[in-house]
C-alpha cells in the first residue's frame, strides 16, 4: 500500500502511485566500469609518480573538490546559497563536472532524491547509509537504486533549459579528456593517471566515505525530530573535505552558504565564497538565519 504521508520536496514531487520504499538496487554498468577504470589508472602509474605529479594532482584535487563540487554543484547550483554571474557559476560546475561524480543535471537528481529519502518517516538502505561499511561502498560506487514508483523530478527552467548544462550533461565522462591531454603535454602518461586517473578515484571514494560516516556517527548538535536519519559532524578534516564534513549542520540548515557555523569549525568552501564575494563575484550569500527554520529541528544541549 503506498504511504500517503510521502512529503514533496522542491524538485521532488510525490504522485499518487508514488513508493519511496519498493525498488531495487542494481549494479550500474557505466558507472562502475567508470570508477574501475580511474582507479586502475591512477593505481599503475604509482611506481612512476614524482614530486611534479603529486604537486599538480594536488592542486587539481583541491581547486574540483573546493571550487567545483562543494561551491558551484552543492552550494550554487543545488542549494543556491549564493548568487553568482552565469559565466562564473558555469566555471565553477564544469570543474565540478571534473570530480567525476555525474553532469550537473544527474548530480541535482542524485543529491535532491537522497534528501528527499531522508525527509520521510521511514529512509531505505540504499539513500540512508545504514548498510555496514563495504556493502554501502559496493552500492554507493557501483550501483543505482531503481524505485518501482518513483516520483516526478521537476529541473526549474534555468537549468533543464541551459544548452550548456545539457552538453555537460551528454559528455561529462568526456571532460577528462581535454584535461588528459594538457596533462600529458606537461608530464606524459604518468601526470595522466594521477591527474585524472587517481584524483577521479581518491576523490569518488573520499566524496563516499564523508557522507557515509557523516549518516552514522559523530558530533552532533542538531536533530530533526521524527526522521530517522540524522546528519552528523566529523571534526579534524575539514581541509580534507573543503567544509562538506559539517554534515550535521547542512542537515540543519541546508540552504546555508556557511557549513560551519560555529566559531571553531573551519570551512575553507566558505571562505572561498567570501573571497568571490569581496571581489564583488558573489553576493546574496546566505547564512543559517536566512534559511527557513526546518520543522523539528532542535539544537542538543
Amino acid at each position: 500500500m503506498v504511504d500517503t504521508s510521502l512529503i514533496s520536496t522542491e524538485r521532488i514531487q510525490v504522485l499518487p502511485q508514488t513508493d519511496d520504499q519498493a525498488g531495487i538496487i542494481r549494479w550500474n554498468p557505466q558507472k562502475s566500469l567508470f570508477y574501475c577504470a580511474m582507479a586502475v589508472m591512477g593505481v599503475s602509474a604509482l611506481p612512476f609518480a614524482d614530486i611534479k605529479d603529486w604537486t599538480v594532482f594536488s592542486l587539481l584535487t583541491g581547486v574540483t573538490i573546493l571550487a567545483g563540487h562543494s561551491v558551484g554543484m552543492h552550494r550554487l547550483l543545488i542549494h543556491r546559497s549564493f548568487s553568482a554571474s552565469k559565466w562564473l557559476e558555469y566555471t565553477l560546475v564544469y570543474l565540478g563536472v571534473l570530480v567525476g561524480m555525474a553532469g550537473p543535471i544527474g548530480m541535482i537528481r542524485l543529491h535532491d532524491a537522497r534528501d528527499w529519502h531522508q525527509r520521510q518517516i521511514q529512509c531505505p538502505a540504499f539513500p540512508s547509509h545504514t548498510a555496514g561499511f563495504w556493502q554501502d561502498a559496493w552500492w554507493q560506487l557501483h550501483c543505482t537504486f531503481y524505485l518501482d514508483n518513483p516520483p516526478d523530478f521537476v529541473l526549474e527552467k534555468s537549468i533543464a533549459e541551459s544548452k550548456f548544462y545539457q552538453w555537460l550533461e551528454r559528455t561529462w565522462m568526456l571532460q577528462q579528456i581535454p584535461l588528459a591531454i594538457v596533462l600529458f603535454y606537461i608530464g606524459g602518461w604518468t601526470l595522466v593517471g594521477i591527474g585524472v586517473g587517481l584524483r577521479v578515484f581518491i576523490s569518488l571514494t573520499g566524496h563516499w566515505i564523508v557522507g557515509h560516516f557523516a549518516h552514522k556517527r559523530g558530533q552532533q548538535r542538531w536533530v530533526i525530530k521524527k526522521l530517522p536519519v540524522q546528519g552528523y559532524n566529523l571534526p579534524y578534516i575539514s581541509w580534507l573535505a573543503f567544509g562538506e564534513n559539517w554534515h550535521g549542520n547542512h542537515h540543519a540548515f541546508p540552504e546555508s552558504a556557511l557549513l560551519g557555523i560555529e566559531d571553531h569549525q573551519s570551512d575553507p568552501g566558505f571562505l572561498f565564497i567570501l573571497t568571490l564575494k569581496k571581489l564583488g563575484l558573489a553576493w546574496d550569500v546566505k547564512l543559517p538565519q536566512h534559511t527557513k527554520r526546518r520543522e523539528g529541528l532542535t539544537l542538543l544541549t
